[in-house]
C-alpha cells in the first residue's frame, strides 16, 4: 500500500487567505465603506409604495440580499 499524495496538484490556494477570498473581502470592505459614505435620505418606490430612508439603509439591505444569493447560487454541494 502506498501513502496517498497530499501535494497540492491545483493551482488555487486552499488557505483561509486564497486570492478569490481576498478578492471578495475586498469587495465587501469597499461596499461597506460605500454603504457607510452615503448616508442621505431617499425616496424609493417598491412597486406602489414610496418609501422614505437613509440611503445607506438600502444600500446595506441590497448588499445583504446580494451576498444571500451569491451565497445560495454559489455554495458548494456535498458530493
Amino acid at each position: 500500500m502506498s501513502p496517498k499524495d497530499v501535494s497540492s496538484g491545483g493551482k488555487g490556494s486552499t488557505g483561509p487567505f486564497s486570492p478569490s477570498r481576498i478578492v471578495v473581502l475586498v469587495i465587501a470592505f469597499l461596499s461597506m465603506v460605500f454603504v457607510v459614505e452615503n448616508t442621505g435620505e431617499v425616496t424609493i418606490r417598491l412597486f406602489v409604495p414610496l418609501v422614505t430612508m437613509p440611503l445607506a439603509i438600502a444600500l446595506l439591505a441590497m448588499f445583504v440580499a446580494g451576498m444571500v444569493c451569491g451565497g445560495y447560487l454559489f455554495r458548494r454541494r456535498a458530493k
